[in-house]
């Protein structure tokens, strides 16, 4: 399991030379920012790093920092409560904890399929394609793609994991190429071929040119450009030609 930059199950050095040679503007992006790193608690089991991808669904990273400690302190241990503790939590105390009521269902449903075995340990996790890990965490309830994909980036360290419906690598896309709209998801999908087998260190780069920009810069990125289909116009029925007289 890869815990730090120096012990990714990938070898860094290639991947970055892969990237800089393929695509001009993210070598510039490379040089003008942080190098790539990417740790990870090595305790953590992905039940645990799941339960905490939910806490933080569309709310602040604040926010959710305090509620998710909320939770962890209504363990025994300190840290997330396990699949057990959380099936006994009763309801209200996990409102009180800051949950709302669709968090506290997707999280007692993580919780069962834990303990049913859909929800894989760490070393069945890492024998597991990308592909598979979707297709079993999807069925979790609350859990789509892109948390699957966070966790594939930052609990397992996969190398080509590219979230095209991600607001940060759309919108960073857009600043590291000058575009005045976010990409389509099809877009950047396409556009992503070029990263491949080290979508997930372009992805974090693209992540790292949105904070650098600022949100007074980011905030003028329009949405996707939608093609408006022009009406179509009414067929107008086919005159009936009146016989003519004598025939």
């Amino acid at each position: 399991m890869t815990t730090q930059t120096s012990h990714l199950p990938f070898d860094l050095s290639t991947a970055m030379n892969h990237l800089t040679t393929k695509d001009e503007k993210l070598a510039e992006l490379i040089t003008a920012t942080l190098p790539f790193q990417m740790d990870a608690d090595p305790l953590q089991s992905p039940y645990e790093a799941l339960l905490e991808s939910i806490a933080y669904q569309s709310i602040s990273g604040k926010a959710a920092a305090t509620i998710f400690g909320r939770v962890k302190a209504l363990s025994a241990t300190g840290r997330a409560p396990t699949p057990q503790e959380m099936l006994k939590l009763r309801k209200p105390v996990l409102r009180k904890a800051g949950l709302s009521g669709a968090k506290i269902l997707a999280m007692k449903d993580l919780a069962q399929k834990t303990i049913d075995g859909i929800v894989p340990s760490l070393e069945q996790a890492e024998r597991l394609s990308d592909e598979e890990l979707v297709e079993r965490l999807v069925s979790v309830r609350g859990i789509g793609a892109w948390t699957v994909e966070m966790f594939l980036i930052f609990r397992l360290g996969r190398p080509d994991v590219l979230p095209i419906h991600d607001l940060g690598v759309k919108k960073g896309w857009s600043i590291t190429y000058g575009k005045k709209h976010m990409p389509k998801p099809k877009q950047l999908l396409a556009f992503g071929e070029r990263w491949r087998p080290y979508r997930t260190v372009a992805s974090w780069y693209m992540w790292r040119a949105f904070e650098r920009a600022g949100y007074a810069t980011t905030n003028k990125i329009r949405p996707a450009k939608v093609r408006k289909r022009k009406p179509v116009k009414p067929k107008r029925p086919a005159r009936r030609q009146l016989p003519v007289a004598g025939l």
